[in-house]
C-alpha cells in the first residue's frame, strides 16, 4: 500500500528535476487525454506502477493499455473495467460496477454510481452524474433507511454526454447519441438522437434512424407528427362546433352529427379542448359545463347514469355493472379533474364495499371468455378508489389493497395478464382486458406490473394479427390497448425494445393518416369521425410517439383518462 503523503503526490511532476508549470501542477489530472503523449517518463512510470498496485488490491478490476486514472479521483468501484485508452480525471467519483469501453473519458468532477456500462468512444463531460441507483420513497421510513434499487445505465458507442448532465437509473442511451449540457435524462435516448433540456427531449437527429423496409423514415415521420399537431390544433374549434347541438337541454355535444346524446360526448369535448385548445370548449362557459357534469352524479351511489334520448339523465338507479355507467367513473371524473374540479359526492357504490365483498365480485367476473368486460369493471372500481382516496376516505385503503392483492396473485405468469380470451378471437380480448384492468390499477397508482416481460411478449404477438392491426381495420380501442401496455411495461423493462419501437413507428404512421380534415378521428377506420375517436386517437398518437422517441415534438401530453403518469401520489397510496 502506497503511503506517500498527499502533499507529495503529483501525477505529472514526480521527477524532482522536472519544472512544474505555475497553476498547472496537475495538468494531466484535468486533461487526461494528453497524458501518454505529453507526460514525463517519471510520471508515466508512476502511473503504470499505481495501476499495477491497484490491480493487485482489486482482483475484479481490469485496466487496458494506455489508460489513465487520476490520483485525485475517488475510485471505489467493486468492479472496474477500462478499455484501452480510457481515462478517469481528477475528482471523479466511481462506485459499484463501472464498465468502460475503449477510448472513453470520465471528466473532472463526474459521478458514476451503480451499474454503468458504456460502449466505445464515449465522452462524459465534467460535473455530470450517471446515477444508476435509487432510494425507496415510501412514507413512514426515513429515506436513508429505505432499500436501494438499481436497474443500471447502458450507454452505446460513440456517445457524447455534455457537462452538468444527470442520467437517471434505468436509462439506455443509444449509439451515436449526443446529450446536451445541463440535460436531465429520465428515459431512454434513441440511437443517433441529440437531446437536451429538463426533462431531455429530442432536439434533432445526429444520425437519423434507417427505417425498416415498408416503414416511414424517422425524419419524415417526425415532420408528419409536427404537421399533424399544427393541423389538429387549428381544426379543433371546427371539430367541436360540428358536434355541438344547442337544441338539446342546456346545449350539448354528441359524439358525431346525428348521434344520440351521451355523457361521454360532453367529457370527450372537455378533454379534446384541454389538449388542443389549452382550455375549455367555447360553446358554453367552463363552469356551466363542469357544473352540469357534477349535477348528473347520483348522490346515493356516486355514479353518473346514461342520458335518455332527450339528453336527460336516466331515472333508473345507476349500476356499476352497466358499461356506460362504469365508464362514466373514468370519463366524468377525469373531465372534471383536467379542468380543476371533481365529483360532488364520493363514489359510494365502491366506497361502501368491504374487502371480502370485493374479492367475491372479482372472482365472479367473466375472466375466461370475456376478459375485456372483467377488466373494464376493474378499471372503473380502481378509478373510483382514486377519487374516493383523494377525498380522504381512508376506509377505502384496505379494500384497494385487497384489489391489488387479488390481481397480483391471479396474474398468469405466462401471459402477464388475467383470464383467457374466447375461441377464435386471438389475444384481442385478453390484451384489451389487461389494458383496462392495469390502467385503473397499476398505471393509475404508479405500481410495477407483476410480469412486464411477459406483457411485452403477449402484446407483440397480438399486434402481429392483421385482423385487428391492418391499417384499414384499425380502431382506437385495439391500438390504444397495445400502445398503453407497451408504454407501461417499458417503464420496467427494455425487453424487445427494438421491436416495440418498430411497431410504434408503424402504428404511428397509420394513426396520423386516420385524421379527417375538419372532422377529427373516427373511432374505427372508415367510419364517421367523432369526439370519442378524436379523444382516444390523440392519446394514442402521444403514446406511440413516446415509444418511438418522438413525443417531445408534440405540444400536448394526455392528462385525462389516458394520462401516462400515475394519478395518485405516494402519500395517497401509503399503508
Amino acid at each position: 500500500m502506497r503511503t506517500t503523503p498527499p502533499a507529495e503526490q503529483n501525477s505529472v511532476a514526480e521527477d524532482a528535476h522536472e519544472e512544474v508549470p505555475v497553476f498547472d501542477a496537475h495538468h494531466h489530472d484535468y486533461s487526461p487525454w494528453s497524458f501518454w503523449g505529453q507526460a514525463s517518463p517519471a510520471a508515466r512510470r508512476r502511473q503504470q506502477d499505481l495501476q499495477r498496485q491497484a490491480l493487485l488490491e482489486h482482483p475484479q478490476w481490469s485496466i487496458g493499455e494506455d489508460c489513465f486514472l487520476s490520483e485525485l479521483a475517488a475510485v471505489q468501484a467493486e468492479r472496474l473495467v477500462m478499455g484501452d485508452r480510457s481515462y478517469v480525471a481528477a475528482h471523479a467519483h466511481l462506485t459499484d460496477e463501472v464498465l468502460l469501453g475503449r477510448d472513453c473519458t470520465v471528466n473532472a468532477f463526474t459521478v458514476v454510481r451503480g451499474g454503468v456500462r458504456t460502449g466505445d468512444g464515449v465522452r462524459v463531460g465534467a460535473h455530470t452524474s450517471l446515477l444508476a441507483f435509487n432510494h425507496g420513497t415510501e412514507p413512514g421510513t426515513e429515506v436513508h433507511r429505505q432499500p436501494l434499487t438499481s436497474r443500471g445505465i447502458t450507454i452505446g458507442d460513440d456517445v457524447w454526454i455534455g457537462s452538468h448532465v444527470v442520467v437517471l437509473d434505468g436509462v439506455s442511451i443509444g449509439d451515436h447519441a449526443v446529450v446536451a449540457a445541463g440535460a436531465v435524462v429520465p428515459k431512454d435516448v434513441p440511437a443517433g438522437a441529440v437531446v437536451g433540456g429538463n426533462p431531455a427531449r429530442l432536439l434533432r437527429w445526429r444520425v437519423p434512424p434507417t427505417a425498416p423496409v415498408g416503414q416511414v423514415p424517422a425524419d419524415e415521420l417526425a415532420a408528419r407528427l409536427v404537421a399533424f399537431e399544427a393541423r389538429a390544433r387549428a381544426q379543433a374549434p371546427v371539430v367541436l362546433a360540428g358536434n355541438w347541438h344547442p337544441e338539446l337541454p342546456g346545449g350539448q355535444f354528441t359524439d358525431s352529427p346525428g348521434a344520440a346524446p351521451s355523457v361521454r360526448a360532453q367529457c370527450d369535448a372537455l378533454e379534446v379542448a384541454a389538449l388542443l385548445l389549452d382550455g375549455a370548449p367555447p360553446q358554453l362557459p367552463l363552469e356551466e359545463q363542469l357544473g352540469r357534469l357534477r349535477g348528473w352524479q347520483d348522490e346515493r351511489t356516486g355514479l353518473v347514469p346514461p342520458l335518455d334520448a332527450d339528453g336527460r339523465p336516466a331515472t333508473t338507479a345507476p349500476d356499476l355493472h352497466d358499461g356506460d355507467t362504469a365508464y362514466h367513473v373514468l370519463s366524468v371524473g377525469y373531465a372534471l379533474d383536467v379542468h380543476g374540479s371533481r365529483f360532488e359526492h364520493p363514489v359510494r357504490a365502491v366506497a361502501d364495499v368491504d374487502a371480502a365483498t370485493l374479492v367475491t365480485a372479482l372472482d365472479a367476473l367473466p375472466w375466461r371468455g370475456d376478459p375485456w368486460r372483467a377488466g373494464a369493471w376493474v378499471d372503473a372500481v380502481g378509478t373510483a378508489f382514486r377519487w374516493n382516496l383523494a377525498r380522504g376516505l381512508e376506509g377505502n385503503r384496505g379494500t384497494l389493497q385487497a384489489l391489488f392483492g387479488w390481481l397480483t396473485l391471479r396474474t398468469d405468469p405466462q401471459s402477464g395478464m388475467w383470464g383467457a380470451p374466447p375461441p377464435g378471437d386471438g389475444a384481442r380480448q385478453l390484451v384489451n382486458g389487461f389494458y383496462r384492468a392495469s390502467r385503473g390499477t397499476y398505471a393509475q397508482f404508479g405500481l410495477p406490473l407483476p410480469h412486464p416481460v411477459r406483457v411485452v411478449d403477449t402484446v407483440l404477438a397480438h399486434a402481429a394479427d392483421p385482423r385487428w392491426f391492418a391499417r384499414e381495420v384499425q380502431d382506437a380501442c385495439n391500438v390504444l390497448d397495445v400502445a398503453h401496455p407497451l408504454w407501461l411495461a417499458g417503464r420496467q423493462t427494455a425487453h424487445r425494445r427494438e421491436e416495440v419501437v418498430a411497431l410504434a413507428r408503424r402504428l404511428l404512421a397509420d394513426a396520423l393518416g386516420h385524421w379527417r380534415e375538419g372532422r377529427g378521428f373516427a373511432f374505427r377506420a372508415g367510419r364517421t369521425p367523432g369526439l370519442q375517436g378524436t379523444e382516444m386517437w390523440l392519446a394514442i398518437v402521444w403514446l406511440l410517439a413516446d415509444l418511438a422517441g418522438l413525443s417531445d415534438l408534440l405540444g400536448y401530453r394526455p392528462r385525462g383518462v389516458h394520462r401516462p403518469e400515475p394519478a395518485m401520489s405516494a402519500q395517497l397510496r401509503r399503508p
